[in-house]
């Protein structure tokens, strides 16, 4: 028998039964305070998340609104089209992925099995159109034309085509009135995508995965304003997908009415003329290359004057906006992307950069002025301009003597603007420039706007470039490597090219200020650029910020927002160097001017015509066409790529626009019951008591209505046009 005390143990037991008491209650307060936690704490957020794994959603996507042009003709609207749509979900649960389902349903269609399989299938890098690019877990269309028998059909067999739907539904058209697509500004749509549910999910403007989205145009700008809000009906369902009631629902809010100031009336006039001119042009040959010119885009835009609102713009080529509705297809994908076709979706009015040749020279009297030159001393324009061993030519080698800088617009005189270019380059030090050099000719042009965007209401549009000495630097450090490795002293044209830039291509040279000076060289600006410069000329200095939208109508037509125009600067030249470039601009379409053959007949006592035609030459390529003109009411310019001469190619289609406009025949006799539009229209469409606007009707652009002649010179015939020489007065100086 142990001598121990039994009471020696105790404390032991004690301490053993203490620990495990502390354990169990420390579990059973961590086990209560995370039942307090759910239970409690967040109760409510855990309850909703239960119900909501037992709601459906019921999506109604909201009708789009309709984008109109200035008079209330639609350009954009939706009908109604009885569309086939897939679930992928539900196919993808089956044995075969749906494959059974899809050849049954290509059988009701009329359609190959392959092509239904195709457009449900997902996109991505390694897979080519047609594919769907929006969410995964929404209805896939895959045809909006179905017929009523075959709608009938899917849903009477509804067994025979489970994850099928077949539902009259609102689809999006392009009516093209009076034949005008206006394709690159109203742009497309497609389905949203799940990294833009995402990134949109916190915003006011949230997606659903039913939405279709702007991709391009104003379909694109003004998407949060046209798309509206979708209806959605929620329902409680049991675990077997029983309904049980209906929850909270959202309902559906129409898209607004976007008004333009577009005009469809002379948007159609404006691309029937423009492919006119381009394929007119092609009939010629270059006498430099010895080809057909190959006339292989172009564009046009025409703008109001004291606004800045877009009444048309078009580009070529083009093409029609309804490829997309319903989901684009594998042939026209390709053909809208290749390079064969010249890649239509590019719209060239904001996104076409090129050399802009003479038409640049208001801006170089400018810059002259600002350099402290007279806008109207003497200034040699001599047949050609030397610098050491080259000599820089003016076209066709003809010379004036002593002239101002307005009879220099008016013959666009080269060599002129060579000179001042090259005087204002030796003053800034040259190729050791001054610290505080001016670079008066680089600076002027960004003053006018060049090297940004113009604010204008599309996306992606360009900035063009201004070549001045931090972008030579720059582009130098970015391209050395390149042209260390490619160049060689003594080699070809293009090795020697590469040699010398090599070695000093970071140096603002001679050369580089003299072909700026003549909107040649590495300068590159868009059409959008030059027909805002040239409509601030015509207003008094205002740069505005182009518009093609006007206002937003909501659905009831009882708000109104209009879009002011807005001006993102002032020219930087005073009010009498406008009056000085105004008067120059205006000579150039009278007697003697360059465009003066193109504007025989035009009635300038009663509306005063301005113009200024430009010829860019390009390393390889033939030489685009430029045409800047403007009224009082109006600015239009046109450029046509590898087009030759602006007064050749571009002036009898810019002639027509305006005949058009304001109702002229080729005597300059005005007809206003056949202007279309003799003033900028001032005034929103008429809404109706239920939100509903009446259109006009647009018929199509008859040119054989109009008198004036495409094919006619208005003026004596032009050597270097296409045209034999004459004997007689020397010939007009052109450009």
């Amino acid at each position: 028998m142990s001598n121990i005390p039994e009471t020696g143990r105790t404390p032991r037991v004690q301490i053993r039964l203490v620990v495990i008491q502390i354990l169990v209650f420390s579990l059973l307060l961590t086990l209560g305070g995370r039942l307090w936690y759910l239970q409690i704490r967040n109760g409510k957020e855990y309850t909703d998340e239960a119900k909501n794994n037992h709601v459906q959603q019921v999506v109604q996507p909201a009708v789009r609104g309709s984008i109109l042009d200035a008079r209330g003709v639609p350009l954009a609207d939706n009908e109604t089209r009885l569309v086939v749509s897939a679930s992928r979900t539900e196919l993808m649960k089956m044995k075969d992925d749906g494959k059974a389902v899809l050849t049954r349903l290509a059988g009701v269609l009329g359609m190959k099995p392959q092509d239904v399989i195709n457009r449900i299938r997902l996109c991505d890098s390694k897979t080519p159109k047609p594919c769907w690019n929006g969410s995964p877990y929404q209805p896939i269309p895959v045809t909006d034309e179905a017929t009523t028998q075959q709608a009938l059909t899917i849903r009477e067999s509804s067994e025979n085509f489970p994850g099928i739907t077949a539902e009259p539904t609102a689809v999006r058209r392009y009516p093209a009135p009076g034949k005008a697509r206006t394709a690159q500004v109203l742009g497309y749509l497609s389905p949203v995508t799940d990294s833009e549910i995402e990134k949109a999910k916190d915003t006011d403007s949230p997606f659903l995965r039913s939405d279709q989205v702007g991709r391009s145009g104003i379909e694109r700008t003004y998407d949060k304003e046209l798309r509206g809000k979708a209806g959605v009906t929620r329902y409680e369902v049991d675990n077997l997908g029983r309904v049980m009631g209906q929850a909270e629902s959202d309902p559906g809010v129409a898209g607004s009415t976007l008004v333009t100031s577009i005009d469809a009336r002379v948007q159609a006039v404006a691309e029937y003329e423009l492919h006119a001119a381009m394929k007119e042009v092609r009939k010629e040959t270059d006498k430099i290359t010895g080809r057909k010119y190959e006339a292989d885009a172009g564009a046009v835009v025409v703008m109001e004057t004291k606004t800045g609102r877009v009444v048309a713009m078009a580009s070529q080529p083009d093409y029609d906006p309804n490829a997309w509705v319903g989901g684009i297809s594998a042939k026209d994908y390709s053909t809208l992307t290749s390079k064969a076709s010249n890649y239509p979706l590019l719209n060239r009015a904001i996104q076409g950069q090129a050399a802009a040749g003479s038409i640049f020279k208001v801006i170089s009297a400018s810059a002259a002025v600002r350099a402290g030159h007279d806008f109207n001393d003497r200034y040699n324009c001599s047949s050609s301009y030397s610098l050491g061993s080259r000599s820089f030519a003016n076209f066709e080698s003809q010379g004036h003597g002593p002239i101002t800088l307005g009879e220099a617009l008016k013959y666009s005189c080269n060599t002129v603007f060579y000179a001042l270019g090259h005087q204002e380059w030796q003053r800034d030090g040259g190729l050791t420039p001054k610290k505080d050099a001016k670079d008066w000719f680089y600076r002027t042009a960004r003053d006018f706007g060049l090297g940004a965007e113009t604010g204008i209401d599309l996306p992606n549009e360009v900035t063009g470039r201004v070549p001045d000495r931090k972008w030579k630097q720059d582009f130098w450090a970015a391209n050395k490597d390149v042209w260390c490795k490619q160049g060689k002293k003594g080699g070809t044209y293009v090795q020697q090219i590469a040699y010398e830039s090599c070695l000093e291509g970071n140096q603002l040279k001679a050369y580089d200020s003299i072909n700026f000076a003549i909107g040649q060289g590495d300068v590159l600006v868009t059409p959008i650029q030059m027909a805002t410069i040239y409509a601030a000329i015509s207003n008094g200095g205002t740069l505005y910020d182009p518009a093609v939208g006007k206002a937003v109508i909501s659905p009831d037509g009882k708000s109104v927002r209009e879009i002011k125009p807005k001006a993102h600067g002032r020219l930087p030249v005073g009010p009498q160097t406008i009056r000085d470039l105004d008067k120059g601009l205006r000579s150039v379409v009278e007697p003697g001017g360059t465009a003066a053959w193109r504007f025989g007949g035009w009635p300038q006592d009663k509306i005063p015509m301005r113009a200024k035609t430009g010829t860019a030459q390009v390393y390889g390529k033939q030489t685009t066409s430029w045409l800047a003109t403007y009224t009082d009411d109006f600015t239009i310019v046109m450029t046509i790529s590898q087009g030759g001469t602006g007064s050749g190619a571009s002036g009898p289609a810019v002639r027509n626009i305006y005949d058009a406009l304001y109702g002229l025949d080729d005597e300059g006799n005005q007809d206003l019951k056949k202007a279309l539009l003799p003033q900028p229209q001032k005034t929103l469409p008429k809404i109706n008591r239920y939100g509903t606007i009446d259109a006009p009707v647009v018929k199509p652009y008859d040119p054989a209505s109009q008198k004036a002649d495409p094919a006619k010179s208005d003026g004596p015939a032009q050597e270097g046009d296409g045209q034999p020489p004459l004997a007689g007065p020397p010939p007009v100086w052109r450009d």
